[in-house]
């Protein structure tokens, strides 16, 4: 197969100018794709459907009227103890007015905007006024916490924070500092004019998307520099020769470029990963496949062979190597295409995109340039690098193995099934901040709200009745109160809201089921927040604290449960849970089992392939141990430093599968070229070693030093991805220099004599 592979490529360097061709119609479909993506699909879009009118007809059963809106675009917290004071009410005031007077604010939302709770309806204000006595800002602090529209949702309950939820006028906004400091600025200065001490932050929906993406602009080209300057350090120590490591460095450059470019044709903007991980990620696969192939040919040149006759015959002996590796990690990363999260699929079609682009890349732009009179030089240091110097030393591994062939069998096999045992212990866990600099405004203001306010995220049990039951029907009241009850068991769930709370905020005594009537007296916006009677309609609205929502966990099944034996109990009535902490959690658990299965299914598809290729079932068996051993080394490294299986640590076990396979090929690829001549296998095995062991060590070191570079992100997401593919892949590297050894002297078919 290898000859095969070799007569197949040939013409990469017998026919430079067809493979430079080939490489100039490459970057130039990638230089579209950088340019002006849109451009090019506009030729074959059709023009868009006119979209569908709505009629009348389709809101007739609704009352025009819309209910309050306790979402916003934005979040500023404000946080002080003299709310209630002549100084700090008119404070407060005068930055609601000021950000109502700038351009780019589309409308506050503050205390004053809730109607007081009366037998009336009537309009009363939350604040007295400035000249008002200090007992009447006691008694209307009393008042505010009483009214379930301002408690737990714009005032906490120690009333030390307040929040103003605003919207943006996006139109009008001049650059997305005015979106969080600008903000804060405003408010920070309307308050200064006061004898009051306010702290101000700003969060929300669009703060915390704008904070991550600023984060993602800025981390872009900083840790793309960072790892390729890495990257290129270690390459020129390791190779202690210039012109090889530009050599090789040119190969995933190029194949970066191409990526980025071919991947701007999918539309996949603003994904975490595809930003900062994907270039990197990219060029250390990339780079991996380059050492192996420019190593060889490096060694062929240093024999006597000319620079021609070592370009086509290096790529004859690694080129196929190179192209199973490529498949096996391509298949890695493409399991992630079956997750259901978003940006997870798009990350994996990116990166199966990316190892095609250098895979095209390395086994073109080496040989090419090796070929000519550059190849001339790149033996120049074959000697002196800093591997090739000790590897003699390093081999001594390999001789302390083979004696102990069984023992270093059985443990391998031992401790890879002890570590999938622990790792079996994780659980998943996902949080909002995770993906935000921790240092940034959003973030910190978050925290405080989950302090303050518990929690930025609402969830809600929405209770449905069938039309045999009257809106107002005493029933409907008893399924709330036990709703009410079955959350407000639960520590974790915060400002349970429903209106039972309504009720029992109006004067009057009486228990809320007989009371129903009442909620006609509250205004249609307000009322209808929680309560639709047309609809048949009632929702018990919750707060949830970023806390990662494994801890919601037991939470929500217990609730689940609980809805489950209220329905039981009244056989009229529908309860379903959501908002977006809850669809969170649930989707979580099904994230982590698609990826799961993903990554067990690429193990399965890339240990067949495997099998097929070396023509042995046995080998195939065998090379199951040193590719499960780094992941489930990793994954026992979680169990121990109590950490939780979030949906970035499975990717990076899916990644990190792709990546350690290649090692393993390499090495199995060595050994069965090496079986050919040898007389015995352990010759065979000791022969790889050297083979390899070069280009092994070299790619575990620069693979290592590129995803350290991550490491110096402050967002979660990064630095996990970066420490578990840093871990993995050095534990793979013990793995195949050890473990591989071992079995395949054990185990695998002898040779016969």
């Amino acid at each position: 197969m290898t000859n095969r592979f070799g007569n197949a490529t040939r013409w990469i360097v017998n026919k430079p100018w067809i493979t430079a061709v080939l490489l100039a119609a490459i970057t130039a479909v990638s230089c579209i794709g950088h340019f002006s993506p849109d451009a090019f699909w506009s030729l074959f879009r059709e023009a868009e459907p006119t979209p569908e009118v709505v009629t009348e007809s389709d809101f007739e059963s609704r009352p025009n009227v819309e209910s309050f809106q306790f979402s916003s675009h934005g979040i500023l917290v404000a946080q002080s103890e003299d709310f209630f004071t002549s100084e700090g009410v008119a404070a407060m005031r005068a930055v609601v007015k000021a950000l109502e007077d700038e351009p780019f604010i589309d409308g506050v939302t503050w205390m004053e905007d809730i109607p007081g709770l009366n037998l009336f309806g009537l309009p009363e204000p939350v604040f007295p006024k400035r000249t008002a006595s200090e007992e009447l800002y006691r008694k209307a602090k009393r008042k505010a916490l009483e009214n379930p529209f301002v408690r737990g949702q714009l005032l906490s309950e120690d009333a030390n924070t307040m929040v103003l939820l605003f919207n943006y006028d996006f139109f009008m906004l001049e650059d997305d500092q005015q979106c969080i400091a600008g903000v804060r600025e405003i408010a920070q200065t309307a308050s200064e004019q006061f004898d009051v001490e306010i702290e101000f932050g700003v969060t929300g929906p669009f703060p915390i998307y704008l904070s991550m993406m600023e984060q993602h602009e800025a981390n872009n080209f900083f840790y793309q520099m960072v790892g390729y300057s890495v990257i290129f350090v270690m390459s020129l120590i390791l190779f202690r020769g210039l012109v090889a490591v530009l050599v090789l460095g040119a190969a995933p450059a190029l194949g970066v470029f191409w990526t980025l470019g071919f991947v701007s044709f999918l539309g996949y903007d603003n994904n975490p990963f595809i930003d900062v991980v994907l270039p990197i990620l990219v060029s250390l696969v990339g780079l991996t496949d380059g050492v192996h192939l420019l190593v060889q040919i490096r060694k062929l040149r240093a024999s006597g062979l000319k620079p021609l006759a070592a370009a086509r015959e290096g790529l004859s002996q690694v080129g196929l190597a190179c192209g199973l590796t490529s498949l096996t990690t391509a298949i890695g990363f493409g399991s992630l295409a079956l997750a259901r999260h978003e940006f997870v699929q798009q990350f994996g079609y990116s990166c199966v995109i990316g190892v095609i682009c250098c895979f095209v890349a390395v086994i073109t732009v080496i040989p090419l340039a090796c070929s000519t009179w550059i190849g001339n030089f790149i033996q120049s240091a074959e000697k002196t690098s800093l591997i090739d110097r000790n590897l003699d030393r390093i081999s001594g591994v390999i001789d302390f193995v083979l004696p102990r062939k069984l023992l270093f069998s059985l443990i391998a096999i031992a401790a890879t099934i002890l570590l999938i045992l622990v790792s079996t212990t994780l659980r998943p866990d996902e949080r909002l901040s995770s993906a935000m600099p921790a240092s940034s405004e959003p973030a910190i203001a978050l925290a405080k709200l989950d302090d303050a306010m518990q929690g930025l995220e609402q969830g809600y049990v929405r209770i449905l009745w069938d039309r045999e039951i009257e809106a107002d029907a005493p029933e409907v009241m008893q399924v709330v109160k036990q709703v009410d009850t079955l959350l407000a068991k639960e520590p974790l769930l915060g400002n349970v809201v429903s209106i039972r709370h309504l009720i029992d905020a109006l004067p009057g005594e009486g228990p809320p089921e007989t009371r129903m009537s009442m909620l006609e007296l509250l205004l249609p916006p307000f009322k209808r927040v929680y309560y639709e009677p047309e609809s048949r309609y009632t929702a018990v609205n919750f707060r949830v604290r970023d806390l990662g929502i494994s801890q919601y966990n037991p939470v929500f099944t217990r609730m689940i449960a609980g809805m489950a034996e209220i329905e039981n109990q009244h056989p009229h009535f529908t309860l379903y849970a959501g908002g977006k902490a809850f669809n969170r959690w649930e989707n979580l658990y099904k994230i982590v089992v698609d990826l799961a299965l993903s990554l067990g299914t690429a193990s399965l598809i890339i240990f067949a392939i495997l099998a097929i290729v070396y023509r042995s079932l046995r080998i195939g068996l065998i090379s199951f141990v040193p590719n499960l051993f780094p992941l489930a080394f990793a994954g026992a490294f979680l169990v121990v430093t109590s950490q939780s299986l979030e949906v970035v640590a499975v990717c990076a076990f899916t990644v990190c599968l792709g990546i350690a396979v290649d090692d393993t090929i390499h090495f199995l690829t060595r050994f069965e070229e090496e079986r050919k001549i040898c007389d015995a296998d352990d010759e065979a095995i000791r022969k790889a070693f050297t083979g390899v062991g070069t280009a092994l060590i070299m790619t575990t070191v620069v693979l290592v030093s590129g995803f350290a570079t991550v490491l110096m992100s402050d967002s979660r997401d990064h630095f996990i991805f970066a420490s578990m593919g840093a871990i993995t892949i050095a534990a793979a590297l013990f793995a195949d220099l050890v473990f591989l050894p071992a079995l395949l002297s054990q185990f695998a078919r002898k040779k016969p004599e």
